[in-house]
Parts: structure tokens; sequence; C-alpha cells
């Protein structure tokens, strides 16, 4: 299917008249009563519907996620492997997402994050197929994590800029940080579901059902009515990509907020990696363990992230992401060195409340900075910084592992993330200085 073509500045004056539309479209904030203030981007047709579709869609990502981490560990019992996992579902993300950003900014982004999302559903069905079967190997899980990349890599630009042709301008900022809650809201689902469902069926049934879940998404998406985008020519693929890459070169709030946050994903890597030696070879506790754990760091996520809806100053933005990153770091210093499972069940939602309210202010401020020309290509950084860094953290964290242990890799996340914190600090009194 070829994709229509557009320019920087078709996709400007479309995005721009688009969200004026939808804007005048959308029902009266009055219409959603006290609670208006947190949820007032679901005043939005389009953006109802996509809310609708990610609940259940994203329930099945993580029920996916849980169930591929513990396949591997069961499998293998190695943690290098297991960092090689996480590799390969990351590492298209980095090396990829500046094509993945270019298309956002040339092609309908709504097409665009229907293919994607009909191409993960696919990899869900090989997945599950290859489990159910009894047939699954090491390999096969690998190869499918590296083909789920190159679809993220596409998806996750795509998805971030069709934000704003689902509500306009004036509500981004709390579509975003809702978009967040419902991220976290089945980061708390799918583990605690995964963790039950590995246990007593299998991992192959997790897998499954994530592939039936897309059919909410997909169908969300069709059902949404977005004004048609212009095409009118644009500069070659390879100068419009360089404009990209110039742009954040030359901007010094969007390299500060990036650099923190591609610093906090390699900070997170040796948890999030090892969460399965954690919860069964330091805590005993198993598949259950690992659900209860990455749940607690969900639950944390949305509590973080529904706060953070309230916020209608964009000017306090740099103290959340400063303190998110600062306290993230001190949440890793602890469990590295709880010695209960109990007490790293208390920290995670710490933990989760912190890097979710970091990343949603990041990238609410870096959306609200860029013009909308460009906002593909940069939100293809900002996913790289996010998504794309973690394969070296998560490799880094499974060979340090084999040699001084997980809660010392662990520790040194938790020490990164502090030292990023406080460069932060500094870099944003002179690059955030206006906002």
């Amino acid at each position: 299917m070829r994709l229509p073509e557009q320019d920087s500045r078709g996709t400007v004056q479309e995005l721009s008249s688009d969200a004026e539309g939808l804007a005048a479209a959308a029902p009266p904030l009055s219409w959603y009563g006290a609670g208006g203030g947190v949820f007032r981007a679901l005043r939005h047709r389009n953006f109802r519907l996509f809310v609708a579709g990610q609940i259940v869609s994203l329930t099945g990502t993580f029920m996916q996620t849980v169930a591929q981490s513990w396949l591997v560990y069961r499998l293998t019992r190695s943690e290098l492997l297991l960092g090689a996992a996480w590799f390969c579902t990351q590492v298209p993300v980095f090396f990829l997402g500046p094509i993945g950003g270019l298309a956002a900014d040339r092609y309908s982004r709504h097409r665009i994050v229907v293919i994607t999302q009909a191409l993960a559903m696919l990899q869900a069905f090989a997945l599950a197929a290859l489990a159910l079967s009894g047939h699954i190997q090491v390999w096969h899980i690998l190869v499918l994590a590296t083909a789920l990349g190159v679809v993220n890599a596409f998806d996750m630009p795509g998805r971030q800029s069709l934000l704003i042709q689902m509500t306009g301008k004036d509500d981004l900022l709390n579509a975003i940080a809702l978009n967040s809650a419902i991220f976290n809201a089945a980061r708390v689902g799918g583990p605690a579901v995964a963790g039950i469902l590995v246990a007593a069926l299998g991992e192959g049934v997790c897998f499954l059902a994530n592939g039936v879940s897309f059919m909410a998404v997909i169908a969300s998406l069709l059902a949404m009515r977005l004004a048609p985008m212009a095409v009118p020519k644009a500069p070659s693929p390879l100068e419009h990509l360089k404009e990209g890459f110039r742009y954040a070169a030359r901007t010094p709030a969007i390299r500060t907020l990036l650099a923190l946050i591609a610093s906090s994903t390699l900070a997170s890597a040796p948890a999030l990696v090892l969460m399965p030696f954690f919860a069964d070879d330091i805590f005993h506790k198993g598949s259950q363990g690992l659900g209860f754990l990455m749940g607690a760091m969900g639950i944390g996520a949305i509590i973080g992230t529904l706060v953070l809806a309230r916020e209608g100053r964009i000017g306090s933005l740099k103290n959340v992401i400063f303190y998110g990153a600062l306290i993230l770091g001190l949440g890793f210093v602890i469990l590295a060195l709880s010695p209960w499972f109990y007490a790293a069940l208390a920290i995670m939602p710490v933990i989760g409340f912190s890097v979710m309210r970091q990343n949603a202010s990041a990238n609410t401020l870096i959306q609200t900075l860029i013009p909308d020309e460009y906002r593909g290509r940069i939100m293809a950084l900002y996913a790289m910084m996010v998504v794309g860094a973690g394969p070296f953290g998560s490799l880094a964290a499974g060979a340090l592992a084999g040699l001084i242990g997980p809660r010392m890799t662990v520790l040194g996340g938790g020490l990164l993330a502090v030292a990023a914190a406080a460069a932060f600090r500094i870099q944003a009194r002179r690059a955030l200085s206006d906002i």
C-alpha cells in the first residue's frame, strides 16, 4: 500500500487546521464536571476511541512482555540472554527511529499506526503459535523480538505525533498525561494477569491474548474521523531527515531533555531486565512475584501521571523532571539494597511514579517547544532515547550482572540516575530558562 506524501509546510498547515476543527467539535469542558481538569482531553471523540483501544491492547502488550521475559529466563537461566531479548526488541527503535519519524512527517500518521498495529498483532500470533505448539526456542524469541522492534520504530513516532490530531494543541498536555496513565494502568493489570496465567497455563496463552487484544486498537483507529492531510511536494527524504537532526542539534532545550531521558533509560535498564532474578533467585517468589513487582510499579506510574494531568503550568514541568529523575535514582538504590520482597514491593510504586512523571513531562515540554513540521522526527528522537537507548543498557546489565550480581548492577543504575538528575539541574538553568 502506497502512502501519500506531504512536506513539512503542509504538515504545519494541516495540523493547525485539524486542531482548530477538532477543538471546535469537542463538547464543552463543563460536560466533564469536576473531573474535567484531569480528563478534559476525553471530550474529543477520536481521543476517546484511542483510549478505549489502548486500554485493551496495552494490557495484552504487558502480558506478552512479562511472559517473554519469564520464558527466556525459564529456558536459559541466563542473565546475558535475558538482556539480549530486551536488546532485540528495542535496538531497531534506535537505528530505524529516524526513518520512522521521517515517515510520520511525510505520510498519513493515522495510516502508519493502523499498519504497525496490524503487524504487531501478527508478531504476537506467531509467538503464540510457537509457544503453544511446544516448538519455541530462544532464537525464535530473539528473531520475533527484533521484528517487533522494527514495527515499533515506525509506530512510536507515528502514534506520538497523532495525538495532536486527536485533541488539538490546547489539550495536548492533558492527552499525553492521560496516555501515560493508560500505559501504566496496563502495566498494573497486564503483569499481574500474566503472572497468574504463566503459572497456570504457560506463556503461550499470554502471547495469544496479546494478539487478540490488538483487534480492539485497530478497530478504534479505523472508527476515527480525521481530516485528510495535505499532500504538497516535499524535499528529498535525506534532506528532510537532516533538517530534523539539525533542528534538534541547534536547540539547547531539546538537547538537554533528550540527554536526560537517554541517561534515565540506561539507568532503568538493569532493574527492568533483571527483575526476574529479583523475583525468583533473590526473593523466591517466582513468576507471580515478578507480576506483582511490575504491577506495583505500574500503580505508582498511574498515580503520577494522573496528578500530572491536572497540571496546567508548562513552566513547572522542568522541576517535575528534575525531582522525577532524582527520586528514580534513589528508588533504584533502595531496590538494590532491599533485604525483603515486601520492601522491594513498597519501593516499586515510587519508581513508577517518578519515571513516568519525568518521561511524560519531558514529552510534553518537547511537543510544546517544537514546531508541528518537525513533530514526527523529533518524537522519533524522543522514542530513540526512551526505548532505543534501552538495548545498550540491557546488554550491559546482563553482562554486569554475571560479573558483579544483580544487586550491584541495579545499584549502579540508581547512582547513574542521580548523577543525570544533577547534570540536568545545572543545564536546565540555561537551556530552559525561558520556560
